[in-house]
């Protein structure tokens, strides 16, 4: 390689590099994406030291039964007299994984499939594509629910992986459109006439043009993810014995709980489930403004009239405070 190209490839390297800190500068400046991620850090806090923070076993049975919130248990006891919060402690760490494991692995066969679909085109594409339409006009839910009464008494983390394995269609045709749009660009038809093989083109060149549609795809595969799990514990399709959030949900509702009045026992779940989700939502508003350029114009736009307005106002207090000095001179 000549000295010339080294220099290129540098360069090259550099500018990815200030575009990606651009990036990351610009999504952590979104007061949405901010709120986002102190949020998700604030779950993933719990998850990983959900062992130190948990003052009881989420599984104990050795206190009063339907116990409202006070200073030994905060959010009350079960009907089984087991600690609720300890449950929502062990709870969130079961959610959050399946939910970011599922969403993580469901977005990798998403880019697998999708990618190599709308790059390769040909026979290829029209049977990866045939397999997208499969899974697209199939019920998510229903076909979930279809396997898991095949598989009985499963755990959180095989929902999680049936979760992947059935919810990566969406996501592959989002995939498929971008690759066949970056697939007619020049810089492509440049890296086929060197010799580059089609997995390096798509793993180099392909892959990360489509860093902001990923990001957007984990965002929106993890909250599908967190609610699909939730959904089907709370249904029963689930090893009722594990600690998650669907499962809380799943005992206060068969032991009546709003029934009971024992609002303690089916809140804390439901609201962690709304908060969790809520992250994923703004996380995902912040990789809008940075990466779509219509969002990027408007802001902008609006920062431009913000301070055309700001402008103007002074003005008119200069122009008001010259029209004083007049009036005080002439008098």
């Amino acid at each position: 390689m000549t000295v010339a190209a080294i220099d290129v490839a540098d360069q090259r390297a550099k500018r990815a590099s200030r575009r990606r800190n651009s990036a990351l500068r610009q999504f952590f400046r979104n007061p949405k994406a901010l709120a986002g991620v102190v949020l998700f850090g604030m779950f993933l806090v719990v998850a990983i030291f959900a062992p130190a923070i948990a003052p009881y076993n989420p599984t104990s049975t050795a206190f009063g039964m339907l116990q409202p919130p006070s200073h030994e248990h905060w959010f009350g006891t079960t009907s089984l007299g087991q600690d609720v919060f300890s449950q929502f402690i062990w709870g969130t760490r079961t959610t959050l994984i399946v939910g970011v494991g599922a969403g993580l692995l469901s977005t990798v066969i998403a880019i697998l499939i999708g990618v190599t679909a709308g790059y390769v085109g040909g026979v290829v594409d029209s049977i990866l594509n045939a397999l997208c339409n499969i899974f697209l006009v199939m019920p998510g839910l229903a076909l979930l629910i279809i396997i898991e009464s095949y598989v009985h008494n499963t755990t959180p983390y095989m929902n999680g992986l049936i979760i992947a394995l059935t919810g990566w269609a969406w996501g592959a045709r989002v995939m498929r459109s971008m690759a066949m749009t970056i697939a007619s660009r020049d810089y492509i038809a440049a890296a086929r006439l060197s010799g580059m093989s089609t997995f390096r083109i798509i793993l180099f060149e392909i892959v990360p043009n489509m860093t902001s549609v990923i990001a957007s795809n984990v965002m929106y595969a993890c909250l599908a993810a967190v609610l699909a799990e939730s959904g089907l514990a709370y249904l029963g399709f689930e090893n009722v014995a594990s600690t998650s959030w669907g499962t809380m949900l799943y005992w206060a509702t068969q032991n009546s709980a709003l029934m009971s009045g024992a609002w303690w026992w089916f809140v804390p779940p439901g609201l962690g489930i709304a908060l969790l989700g809520t992250s994923f939502a703004l996380m995902n508003f912040g990789i809008d403004q940075v990466t779509n350029p219509r969002l990027r114009t408007s802001r902008r736009r609006r920062q431009v009239e913000k301070l055309l307005r700001e402008l103007r106002a002074q003005n008119g207090e200069v122009k008001a405070d010259g029209r004083d000095a007049r009036t005080g001179a002439s008098d």
